[in-house]
This record gives structure tokens, sequence and C-alpha cells, in this order.
């Protein structure tokens, strides 16, 4: 049955119950009145009187219709106690699954798909404890059951469990109104039934299951705790394990509020992010995008020229700018914040014990009231034959690798084809290197849009870069000096050229970016039982098996950027430190990243292909950087702008951008994204002229041209025709 016509029907019952009048027979009044009548018939016929009295119960509760509460004392009135309230007991029930089933099929698709963001942590709290909150509110008549029906079908608690639950539920209020019903001529009104005293008991009664469920978490508490002792006092308030984003912000929260806090790092102050990652690659991919520009003189008025290049001057500035960079992150800085910095390597003994190995063999223990683990990740290298055989570098290692090479790696093979593999592939073609990229799936940067992934590869292969898609490895061999990588066409893509489905490839470095996996081992998370499934497995607050011990960054999860590591620490050091007084779930809604090749992808929320594969309606606005002046006075007009909107409104689902500056362009639309600001806000911000950050408001004004209000233009247009004369 269509929804429209499941509407007319239920109106059309409901309009009949009011144009009859039977919503009459429902009231108190009209029960006393025709009680000896109902009696009456009871004798005569009780299977048949006791069949029609459950099926129009269960129609009044099924159809939300006022009354349920007056056939409940009729029922006691007619049935007794025991009749009554098993009638009552199942017709109520049935007929709340019957309200329930309606309102789901009614409502709850359009407003999961309108409000998506909003019931979310509804949603996941009703999957966890959706039994728990329904059986309270049943157990507390302060609330309408007609109103709890209906909410509850608009979210995923399953059919069988709100049956079940109601069932149970109900019965209390049930068994009150039925013994009510059972002495109806001493009643003079429905409050009579519910006294102060009743309803304060039944509310005692829903509070119930919620001391349960406090109850079960304190033996659970308590059970996990079991097997260790725990110190009467303690050393620290909080201890960090790893000084990388997530630790250091953590360490520098816990500070900030004046805890007692030790900050543990085996190896340097900052982490990859500072030594091996975000920092050395951007100042690399600098270097690279300038001399590109050397060669690209004529885009800007100048003679086309191959630039002079000194790569071991490229890499000696990539490492002047960590060195740069550094201080902010020291030892030095971190003390005099308030930090208690402990260079060793840590690991986890009890709940609230840590040990700590010092460079020099010295083992110490702190205890402490709270831990988080901060460890971060390190690039996954594949188990494939011969790799030790020619050797390989990762994007940990090719920094000191390369700074020992006279010039860029004359035939450079990037095994990889994520954000990593293509930032490096593009930024070492630029340097001079001939350079070869293998991925194993049909595309790069799978995770964006198709349109995004072509793109990309036809800008690498512009630049000369060897792009090899839907290959897979198979092997390395050498042969003297010389190296080589074996590779499988799983896609065709060069057997239908040459005829042979395997290809050897020679190189002279091998640079393996296919990942990266979370520091796990070493810590004593095994011997604590701290569950791990590629990350050491969370809940919403950061807290793992033992709710005093978090983590955070990288080796938390989902995502693997410096940023959410940062945001991520914010959350699990305050539900540290503050958690036995108010906990906060961590908010992943908003998390944008980029990917720094030339042209820059950008993104935020969903992109097409996600929103497709979760059945999320949207609608695709989109705005050409070609049209943009500042675009064009830099020549720089590849790429665009791309924003996903709910169907018919303005809220930002997601954005992707392609193009020069796209990651400082992303940043309006994350502020947009997180304070709930559509396109019309956007569209109503002055923008300086000409920057790229009008790119913006353009694409907010293309949503706001294809929403325009035709039938208020042509009226307007008709009003000025008319002022004309």
């Amino acid at each position: 049955m269509k929804k429209s016509s499941l509407i007319l029907v239920l109106t059309a019952m409901a309009g009949a119950f009011f144009a009859f009048d039977l919503h009459q027979m429902l009231t108190l009044e009209g029960l006393k009145t025709g009680l000896d009548s109902a009696k009456a018939l009871y004798t005569a016929d009780p299977l048949q009187v006791a069949g029609m009295f459950f099926l129009m119960y269960v129609i009044v509760t099924g159809l939300s219709l006022p009354g349920a509460a007056v056939m409940s004392l009729a029922a006691g009135a007619l049935f007794g106690l025991l009749w009554g309230t098993l009638i009552v007991s199942f017709a109520s029930s049935i007929g709340a699954t019957l309200a329930f089933l309606v309102s789901r099929f009614i409502l709850r698709d359009t407003l999961q798909n309108r409000f998506p963001d909003r019931l979310k942590t509804i949603n996941e709290g009703i999957k966890k404890n959706g039994a728990v909150y329904l059986l309270t509110l049943r157990l507390v008549p302060i609330f309408p059951f007609f109103i709890i029906n209906l909410l509850m079908g608009l979210t995923p608690i399953r059919t069988v469990t709100f049956y079940l639950v109601s069932q149970v539920g109900m019965l209390a209020a049930t068994v009150v109104f039925i013994n009510a019903g059972t002495q109806l001529a001493q009643l003079e009104s429905l409050s009579d039934v519910l006294s102060p005293t009743v309803l304060a008991s039944l509310t005692l009664l829903g509070i119930f299951p919620l001391v349960a469920k406090k109850t079960v978490a304190i033996i659970q508490h308590r059970r996990i705790y079991a097997r260790w002792q725990r110190p009467a006092k303690f050393d620290r308030n909080l201890i960090v394990i790893g000084a990388g984003a997530g630790g250091l912000v953590s360490s520098y929260i816990a500070a900030a509020v004046k805890a007692k806090v030790t900050l543990i790092e085996t190896d340097k102050m900052g982490g990859d992010c500072l030594y091996t990652g975000c920092v050395p690659s951007k100042a690399l991919i600098k270097s690279a995008k300038l001399a590109q520009q050397v060669r690209q003189g004529s885009r800007y008025g100048l003679d086309d020229a191959e630039p002079t290049l000194s790569f071991p001057k490229v890499m000696a500035r990539v490492h002047q700018v960590i060195k740069t960079i550094e201080p902010h992150d020291s030892i030095e800085r971190y003390t005099q914040l308030g930090v208690d910095v402990v260079q060793g390597y840590a690991r986890i003994i009890s709940p609230w014990t840590v040990e700590i190995r010092q460079p020099d063999g010295a083992r110490t223990q702190l205890t402490t009231r709270s831990i988080i683990i901060a460890t971060g990740a390190r690039p996954r290298v594949p188990v494939l034959p011969g790799l030790d055989d020619v050797g390989y570098v990762t994007s940990d290692t090719l920094w000191d690798a390369f700074a020992k090479l006279d010039t860029a790696p004359r035939r450079l093979v990037v095994l990889g084809g994520g954000p990593v593999g293509c930032e490096l592939a593009q930024s070492f073609s630029r340097l001079g290197s001939t350079v070869t990229q293998i991925q194993r799936g049909p595309r790069l940067m799978p995770h964006e849009d198709e349109e995004v992934s072509t793109l990309v590869k036809h800008h690498l292969e512009q630049e000369g870069i060897q792009v090899l898609t839907g290959f897979q490895t198979l092997r390395c061999e050498r042969e003297g000096d010389n190296k080589f990588i074996i590779i499988e066409d799983t896609e065709q893509s060069l057997t239908e050229k040459s005829g042979e489905k395997t290809h050897r490839i020679a190189f002279d470095q091998l640079l393996i970016a296919v990942g990266r996996e979370p520091r796990l081992e070493g810590y004593g998370l095994e011997e604590l039982g701290i569950e791990t499934q590629r990350t050491v497995l969370t809940n919403d607050y950061l807290q793992t098996l033992y709710p005093n011990i978090f983590a955070a960054g990288d080796v938390a999860g989902p995502y693997q950027f410096t940023h959410t590591a940062s945001h991520q620490a914010w959350y699990a050091a305050v539900n540290a430190l503050f958690g036995h007084l108010k906990k906060f779930k961590v908010d992943n809604r908003v998390i944008p990243w980029t990917t720094f090749i030339d042209p820059e992808v950008a993104r935020v929320g969903l992109n097409e292909q996600e929103a497709k594969a979760q059945g999320v309606d949207y609608e695709t606005t989109r705005f050409e950087l070609k049209a943009l002046d500042r675009a064009i006075t830099d020549s720089a007009t590849e790429g665009f702008v791309k924003v996903l909107t709910v169907p018919g409104k303005d809220r930002i689902l997601g954005v992707t951008l392609v193009g020069e500056h796209a990651g400082e362009l992303l940043a309006e639309f994350v502020l947009a994204m997180k304070h709930g600001l559509g396109l019309n806000k956007i569209l109503g911000t002055i923008h300086t002229y000409p920057t790229w950050a009008e790119a913006n408001k353009y694409a907010a004004g293309e949503w706001k041209r294809a929403h325009a209000p035709q039938g208020v233009l042509r009226w307007l247009q008709r009003y000025h025709r008319w002022r004309r004369g």
C-alpha cells in the first residue's frame, strides 16, 4: 500500500470515529451509562463480547484515538481483574505495535533522510539501549503511551523488541486501571485512578531500569578491575604515552588545567608529523612546485626554462624546515608549560601503573588515575618476496635516506596510489626522477569521487609519471646492481598492448606508500586484555576496556590525520580528567582532509560515491574555477567546487574542492557544516575581490540560482512591466 492511500484510510477511520460520536462512548460518563447493557451482552455471549472488545481496543490504540484509559476501566468492570488484565495487556501491545508500524511506514524514512546528522546520536543510543529507554517510558504513565508509540516508530528499534518491551512495560499501569475498573461505581474521574501516590509509585518503578543499568555498570566495572590492586594514592593525574599530535595536545590540556601530567616519548617530540610526515612532505612539495612553475614560465608571460636543481639543497631545506618548527614541540617548551616529559619506553603493567624503561636501562614506575595511549602509526610494509634483497624506503625513512643522495633517484617506483603515494610521486617527478606509480586498485585515491581520481591520474600522467592502476605486485628481484619489481596486470590495461600479463619494471629506489598501521605492540595492551582490531577498540568517549585508559589519534582511528589526532586529544584529556563529573562523546561529524598534490584535492563530509553507498538523497551544485577571476589571473583554472546539499535545502552534506589552495578554501565550508550554516549564509558573506575564497560564494550563488522561486519572479516581472506603464 502506498503511503498516501494508508493516510487516507486512517484519516477516514478517525473521521468516522468522531463523526458518529463514538468518542462519547469512551468517556467515564459514557462507560457508566452503557455498563449495564454491556454486562447483559457479556452474560449472554462472553466469547463474542470479549473478542469484539479486544478488536475495538486494538483499533483505538492502533489509530492513537482517545479512550484507551476508559476502555481499560471497562475491561475491569466487565471481565474482572484476571481476564481484564489478560485481554487489555495483549490488545494494548498489539495496538501500540500497529501505531508504531504506521508511524514507521509513513514518517521514518522522510525524517531520517531529512535530519540524518541530528538523529544520528539518537539512533545510536536506541540501537544500544533502546529496550531500556522504552521500558522506562512504559513504566511511567505520565508519558502518554500513544506518543511513545509514534515516536518510537521513527527510530531504528526492532519491531519485536518494541512489542515485547511494551507487553512487559505496560503491564503495571494496565493492572492499576483494570483494578480501578472493578470499582467503577466509586470513580468520579480518571484522576481518581492515578492518584499522586500511585503516580509516584509507578514513577519509581519506571526509574528502576535506569538504576538496574547503573548497578550492572558498577558490577561490570568491579569485574574488569577485579584482578588488579588499586593504589591508595596516585603519583599523577594523567600519563600520556606518545608525543605526536595526540599526545602533545592531551598533555598540554592537562597541564593547562593544573593536573599533574607525565608525557612519555620513545623517540622525538613531535612524532611522525614533524619529522617524517606533514612537515617534510609539504616542504618538499613546495620546492617541487616551484621547479615546475619555472618549467611552465610561458603560462605567466615568461620563457619556459629547466630549473637548475640541487637535490641536496632541496633535502637540506626540508631538514631546515623541520629544525625551525622543532622548538614548537620541544621538551623545553612543554616542560615550561607544566608537563613532566620523560624519554623512554612506556609499558602499562596495570590499569593505574606505567613502567618506564629509560635509554640507560633504568626502570621506574608511576601510578596514575588515567592513561592516554597516543602512540601513532607507522607505514605498512607488504609481505613481498625479494623485498629485503632490493631494499626500500617508506614515508618515514626516505628523508634521511634521500638526504645522502647527490640527485633525485633516477628511476623511482612508488607502490601505492593513496594521498601519500600521489604527493610523493608528483614531487619526485618534478625534482627529476623518472617515476612509475603502481596501484593495486582500479584507480588512484579511491576514497574520492571517480571524476577526482580521473583528474588526478590525468595530471600525473601529463607530467610524465607512468601510472599503473589495477596491478598486483608479485615479487621483487635483484640481478647484480639491477633491481626489478614484478607486477601482474589484473585490469589488462597493458596486456592488450604487449600481450603479456606480467611486467618487469627496473628501478633504483622503491618507495612503499600503501598505508599506515597503528603502533600497538610493546605497550602492555595484550597483557591487560585491551582489545585491538587494526586499532585500539574504544567507545564513544575514547575509553578502552578499562574506563580510565583512553586512546587518541592514529592508534584509535578511524582517521589518520594530524588534525583529527589533536581533535580527539581534547576529548580524551577532558574525559580522562573530568569524566567522573561529565563525559563528552567524541564528535567526528565534520572531519576535513586535503591531498597536497597539484591541483590540491580537499574534502569534508560526504562525496557523491559515499552518499550513493549510504542511500542519502542529495543535490549537487558545482562551480568551475575557470569562471573565477582570481584563478584566471593566476593561470590556475583547473578544478571545481562541488557541494552536496539536502534536496531543496541549502544545508551542506559535503564538499569536494579541486584546485589551487583547495585546502585553504575548505575551511569556510568546515565552519559552516560544524555550526549548521547553509549556503545562503555563505552567499550573504562579503568575500574580498579578487580572491580564491570567492569560489565558495559563487558556488553558493549557483545553488541559489537553481532554487530561485520562478513563480515569484514571473510576478515580479509583471509588476515591473506594470510600473513602466
